[in-house]
């Protein structure tokens, strides 16, 4: 993009799907330092991969910072030392199905019981016949220990990995599984009970819950997460979030989630919104990517489908439709609340637009022209209506009606657009 950019004129401007050239000859010198600063990097890493360099911090480049800033980190050598090496100190073992407890090499029995197999130069330190090492230590897990327990007890894989913690001084044993492919279920299935819409924001999800009518039920509901801090406060800051937005999903009985089919790999890149800091930072801030795995998995846990949307126009859409109709003195609508209904709607197959009823005085247009939409099979539902004396409608300055007489774009559902190449029907992802 960089060198695309560069080779445009200043202050030519973009085609569509294409950005122009720079605004400023200042902008565009900055822009050809950057590329050459990119290019020295490229030709450093192709270097490092054809001559089989790898740049590797034993320990963690953390603790290597930390060591030439003993004092900014609050660390003794020694104490320093100790941490880095106890993140060396780790024994690791792949689980194997078929094996007695889904382990061979480190096995943990129902009860609790650790025994290690030790390889041959170490076999004469062996306190239990067969070259093991059993240890003095029981283990139990408090966090689905019933599911791991059901996996030993049938010889499934599990994987165990022994850890040092400096700080608490403990000795900790982690198991991990992986879990079944999730299966796909048809999507009349996922719709019968209703669903929830939920919007992704860059600090909570917006959810509300219609029902199989796409008619909204209730008060809109908001799960807030931070994504400030280190990765695991951000990590856990996240879980946590999806697993009230599942519980509350569990409680109210529906059947399945309908959430937005974001990606935003394209639309970060500093060439395409240079100038739009806040909006890059917005979209960043986002975790599309980390949503997507986590949710498919959590709601798998809980027996829920996971229905994935076209995101086009649903925050718009939705404001305009449903966030002024909802607002009362008990119940505050915000455009994201507004978005969720947009997004579960369209999840259900239903038109975003709500459905209005005729002027209140009489059946012609006194009050203006009536926006219900027409059926399916009336004839020319799509033109601009005529006035009493037949005649045409007054145009407006910009060459449009003044009526919304152009249905086929405000009923996303019916237009023929909405089924092109950027449209992505509603499709279950898992159960």
């Amino acid at each position: 993009m960089l060198i695309h950019r560069l080779s445009l004129p200043v202050g030519e401007k973009g085609t569509k799907g294409k950005p122009g050239g720079y605004r400023s000859k200042s902008e565009w010198f900055h822009k050809s330092r950057r590329l050459h600063i990119l290019q020295v990097r490229l030709a450093a890493v192709e270097e490092d991969i054809a001559t089989g360099r790898v740049h590797v911090v034993r320990g963690g480049k953390g603790f290597a910072n930390n060591r030439h800033n003993l004092a900014a980190s609050g660390l003794t050598e020694t104490g320093w030392r100790e941490r880095w090496e106890a993140a060396r100190w780790f024994l690791s073992a792949d689980g194997e199905s078929g094996k007695r407890f889904g382990n061979e090499t480190i096995r943990v029995t129902p009860d609790g019981e650790v025994s290690v197999k030790l390889p041959k130069p170490l076999e004469y330190l062996a306190n239990a016949p067969r070259g093991r090492y059993v240890l003095s230590a029981r283990v139990a897990f408090r966090h689905r220990g019933q599911e791991w327990a059901d996996r030993v007890a049938h010889n499934r894989a599990v994987a165990y990995e022994i850890h040092l913690d400096v700080l608490k001084g403990c000795w900790y044993l982690t198991a991990s599984w992986k879990r079944p492919a999730i299966q796909a279920i048809p999507l009349q299935a996922a719709r019968a009970g209703g669903l929830i819409g939920v919007d992704t924001n860059a600090d909570h999800f917006a959810a509300y819950r219609l029902d199989a009518h796409g008619n909204p039920v209730g008060n809109p509901q908001r799960f807030p997460y931070g994504l400030t801090g280190s990765a695991d406060h951000r990590d856990a800051q996240l879980r946590h979030a999806l697993s009230r937005l599942l519980r509350w999903a569990t409680r109210i009985g529906v059947s399945a989630i309908a959430v937005e089919d974001l990606d935003f790999s394209d639309g970060k890149t500093r060439e395409k919104f240079g100038r739009n800091k806040r909006f890059r930072q917005l979209i960043h801030g986002i975790p599309t990517g980390k949503v997507k795995a986590r949710l498919v998995n959590m709601a798998a846990e809980h027996g829920l489908a996971l229905v994935a949307v076209d995101p086009a126009y649903t925050s718009t859409w939705g404001a305009e439709h449903w966030k002024t109709p909802l607002t009362s003195s008990k119940r505050a609508m915000t455009r994201h609340d507004a978005a969720g209904i947009a997004i579960g709607r369209r999840a259900l197959g239903h038109p975003i637009r709500r459905r209005t009823k005729p002027p209140r005085h009489h059946q012609s247009d006194g009050g203006g022209h009536r926006n219900v939409q027409a059926e399916s099979g009336t004839r020319r539902r799509e033109g601009l209506r005529r006035t009493r004396n037949g005649t045409s409608p007054q145009r407006a300055a910009t060459g449009r009606a003044v009526t919304a007489g152009n249905q086929r774009v405000q009923h996303r559902s019916g237009h023929a657009a909405e089924h092109e190449a950027w449209q992505q029907d509603p499709f279950a992802l898992s159960l």
